[in-house]
């Protein structure tokens, strides 16, 4: 059997986007991820479907897997033929024993890579607003492990030296050994005022920053309970976090968000709540398809090869854009057949999805609602006119009902169905349990129905007992009204129904 390959590959100090490009590339490509937890689980999503995940963590009580063990897992794995990710905390050389994985695969003629990544030591107090290194106060620092193994080969930390050094200190992995790095620095000179900072978890949601000095950091961090993982800074640089500190200053700092919007339409919302320091978690709960009820598809067919008659088209979604001119690509219909519509949308995203398309709306509702829509345009509707509303499978029969009420031909077609998706559920009932999930978002009714739906086939009996103490955001009164009558308090509402609202009103 040929060997396989593997990439021993720095996953960064927490956030999933500090990844480099070359580490995405060999988590995308790999058969089996092995990762620690110092590895943002969120990077497995980049996973190839089908590939197996390996959790060799060391945790502050006890040890999943020895080194040794983990160094002969990876040659097993590549053995068998399969392409390797080994996903390491921060840089894999700086502390990450890289060299102990990479000699074994070396000794078994096994092909390997390592792919750097970046060191927690400087991103870490970067993330807290202390630059290790400025002009006012040092040109130089140095990184030291925070703990040693018994027995080992190289010389101990010379602390006579780092104590006289003018350059910032950057301890790693040194939290239980605290009091005595900081007696070890006071006897061998260092200053009793010298400035201290511990940052926990840093570059992640719980990122925590502790600050004193040589003398009294030993008494806060007991006081604080502030426990592993963190990084120790000592060194003047540490005055600058007053001033520079802005990832904790961010408006959602601190804040894991579930999103449940269809997996196709989430991307700009996660984006904005991480661009603004939150956690975003995406748990579908939704999927889009074209309807498949055969009665479903042939009015559908039957509406799409007679557009030339209508005189109007109303779109109330972009998922009803979406799948509508999959239809006419579908059926080879020409987008020109619409001459003689005029066309309104229910909001911007929706009025943009038609413009990229080739569509100018005639109509756009200043409220991005159905019932505005309507309003919108009914003073341009005349009796007998013929409208094509292209919806969801689950949507409300409130405007078809009004429009046939002013004496317009009404034509509703469902362009597409929403079904339950439980991907990644049982990762979010844990969250839920430990109640580390604090606001959820919903962008429509078929969302907030179908997590209660996603909750209960996940083997909640309750879920409205998972629920309780999270904060509920919904995108409309439409959707509020669902979760209210679900049995969810809802705290937030977007004065408009747009992705950018929804996530100001979460801060605002």
């Amino acid at each position: 059997m040929t060997k396989g390959v593997v990439y021993l590959v720095g996953a960064g100090p927490g956030d999933p986007k500090l990844i480099t490009v070359r580490g995405l590339e060999a988590i995308q490509r790999a058969d089996v991820v092995v990762y620690d937890r110092l590895a943002s689980p969120r990077l497995l999503k980049h996973m190839k479907p089908g590939a197996d995940k390996i959790f060799v963590g060391k945790l502050p009580d006890k040890h999943m897997l020895k080194q040794g063990e983990i160094n002969q897992l990876l040659v097993d794995l590549a053995l068998q033929g399969k392409t390797v990710t080994r996903l390491k905390g921060g840089d894999p050389s700086v502390f990450g024993r890289v060299g102990e994985e990479a000699e074994l695969l070396a000794e078994n003629d096994i092909t390997f890579e390592i792919v750097p990544g970046i060191t927690s030591a400087i991103a870490v107090p970067a993330y807290a607003g202390i630059p290790v290194t400025h002009r006012d106060f040092t040109s130089s620092f140095s990184i030291v492990t925070g703990h040693e193994y018994q027995n080992k080969t190289y010389s101990s930390v010379n602390w006579e030296n780092l104590s006289q050094a003018s350059g910032t200190l950057i301890f790693l992995m040194g939290v239980a050994n605290l009091e005595f790095i900081c007696s070890k620095l006071i006897d061998g000179g260092k200053a009793l005022t010298t400035p201290v900072a511990l940052i926990r978890w840093g570059t992640w949601m719980e990122q925590a920053t502790l600050t004193g000095t040589l003398t009294d950091i030993v008494e806060k961090v007991k006081a604080a309970n502030f426990q592993s993982p963190a990084v120790i800074i000592v060194g003047e640089v540490v005055k600058l976090r007053d001033k520079l500190a802005w990832f904790e200053k961010k408006p959602l700092f601190g804040r894991r968000i579930l999103v449940t919007r269809a997996r196709s339409q989430a991307s700009e919302l996660v984006s904005q709540i991480e661009d603004l320091g939150g956690e975003a978690v995406e748990f579908p709960v939704i999927r889009t398809q074209p309807p498949s009820k055969p009665q479903a598809r042939q009015e559908l067919s039957e509406a799409i090869g007679r557009l030339a008659e209508f005189d109007w088209v109303l779109f109330t979604s972009v998922n009803g854009v979406d799948h509508f001119f999959d239809q006419l690509r579908h059926q080879g219909v020409d987008i020109r057949k619409l001459f003689n519509a005029r066309i309104a949308a229910v909001g911007p995203k929706t009025a943009a999805a038609l413009e990229s398309r080739g569509l100018l709306v005639d109509v756009l509702p200043s409220k991005f609602q159905g019932d505005e829509l309507l309003a919108s345009i009914e003073a341009e509707l005349r009796p007998g006119q013929r409208i094509l509303l292209p919806t969801a499978d689950i949507a409300k029969a409130y405007i078809p009902a009004k429009l046939q009420s002013l004496g317009l031909q009404v034509t509703e077609v469902d362009v597409y169905e929403t079904v339950l998706d439980t991907t990644g559920g049982a990762e979010v009932i844990e969250l839920l349990q430990q109640k580390s999930i604090h606001i959820i978002t919903f962008t429509s009714s078929s969302t907030v129905t179908n997590l209660i739906l996603a909750l209960q086939e996940l083997g909640a009996e309750q879920p409205l007992d998972l629920l309780q103490g999270v904060q509920i955001a919904c995108i409309g009164p439409m959707t509020a009204q669902t979760a209210r009558e679900a049995g969810l308090n809802v705290d937030y509402v977007a004065e408009e129904a747009t992705v950018e609202s929804l996530v100001q009103s979460l801060y605002r």
